[in-house]
């Protein structure tokens, strides 16, 4: 396999999965993925984070706003790989409960990663909502 066939499957399975777990209230997975090297950051739909502590209260933030998601798929629309760096860019398709309040809506994301030893880790993402 090549490096982009490696990350594409990273993407469908590794990160998938912490992204359906974070839309039912565990961030566990997702933190695991987030690098522990700075610069990190989030352009969020809700909110922003710039740096690893302010990065630690958005995903508990998250994780105390989300449950019983019924539905999550990442439409990718394009990706890339050059090296120790990557990106996504696609639409997320949700239906969870927000603070106790069923939704379903669509966010816009890029994400750009970066390999640190032999692993993929998040290092930047924005996402915002779709509205039309």
């Amino acid at each position: 396999m090549t490096d982009r066939d490696d990350f594409l499957a990273w993407v469908e399975t590794t990160l998938y999965e912490a992204e359906l777990a974070l839309h039912n209230g565990d961030a566990g997975p997702r933190r695991a993925l987030w690098s522990r090297h700075e610069p990190v950051s989030v352009l969020g739909a809700w909110r922003n984070a710039f740096g690893q502590q302010e990065l630690d209260r958005l995903f508990t933030a998250l994780e105390g706003s989300f449950s019983d998601c019924t539905s999550y798929v990442f439409e990718l629309r394009t990706y890339g790989v050059s090296g120790d760096m990557a990106y996504t860019a696609g639409l997320e398709h949700i239906s969870a409960s927000v603070d106790g309040e069923p939704r379903t809506y669509t966010l816009r994301v890029t994400q750009v990663y970066r390999r640190e030893g032999c692993e993929w880790r998040v290092a930047h993402r924005h996402g915002d909502a779709v509205t039309r």
